[in-house]
């Protein structure tokens, strides 16, 4: 892991960026933990210019803070911090399952079917289950067709991703998130909007509860 063609095609500070989310988001590199950039450039035989443009870009992300005359650090969040986070998620992500239940082809309700189908058989193994998880969201807001809330969601995703791991691995989390999105796609399969949002807020308003 010494070579810096390894990185290429992609912009290797995005590349950089990318691998440094992923040691975030795995616990690698967990909330208040110390980048070491000499450490790192040196793992990935590259120079710090490269490290520190992709540290900017995490920081623009929230993922990390930069200190001064300290460096970078994992970003620590407040019981505040992650309530605000799912606020906003909330909102988004209600109206966002309206607009499905309400306007969606049969073509997108069924590729949100089998997307939930692959989460009923991912229940035995967390770390699927909430790869999957992410994706179904993901496609919801897709369908949904609104590019600037679906931007605004994955950056706020990211942030919510330093806790989401240890709150679906809670006692009982895994299946209660299971049976909100069962509800959720029953109100989306009889195309009743007010049932998407109220089951969309509930299960925000549970994984708040199980995050905080």
């Amino acid at each position: 892991m010494n070579s810096a063609a390894r990185l290429a095609p992609r912009a290797l500070y995005e590349e950089v960026a990318e691998r440094l989310r992923q040691r975030i988001f795995s616990g690698e590199l967990a909330p208040g933990d110390w980048i070491d950039e000499l450490k790192i450039a040196d793992e990935l035989g590259i120079s710090r210019t490269p490290l520190r443009e992709a540290l900017k870009v995490l920081a623009a992300e929230g993922l990390v803070t930069m200190k001064v005359r300290r460096g970078a650090y994992v970003t620590e969040t407040s019981g505040k911090d992650l309530a605000d986070v799912y606020h906003l998620l909330a909102l988004l992500e209600t109206d966002a399952a309206q607009a499905v239940a309400l306007h969606a082809d049969a073509a997108g309700r069924a590729e949100l079917a089998a997307l939930h189908a692959e989460l009923e058989a991912a229940v035995g193994d967390a770390a699927r289950f909430f790869a999957l998880n992410e994706a179904f969201h993901l496609r919801l807001l897709e369908l949904a067709d609104n590019r600037w809330r679906l931007q605004m969601v994955q950056d706020l995703r990211k942030v919510m991703k330093l806790h989401r791991r240890h709150s679906l691995q809670k006692a009982g989390r895994l299946q209660a998130s299971l049976a909100e999105h069962r509800a959720l796609m029953q109100a989306i399969a009889a195309r009743d909007g007010a049932a998407a949002a109220a089951c969309m807020q509930a299960h925000f308003q549970s994984g708040l509860e199980a995050a905080s």
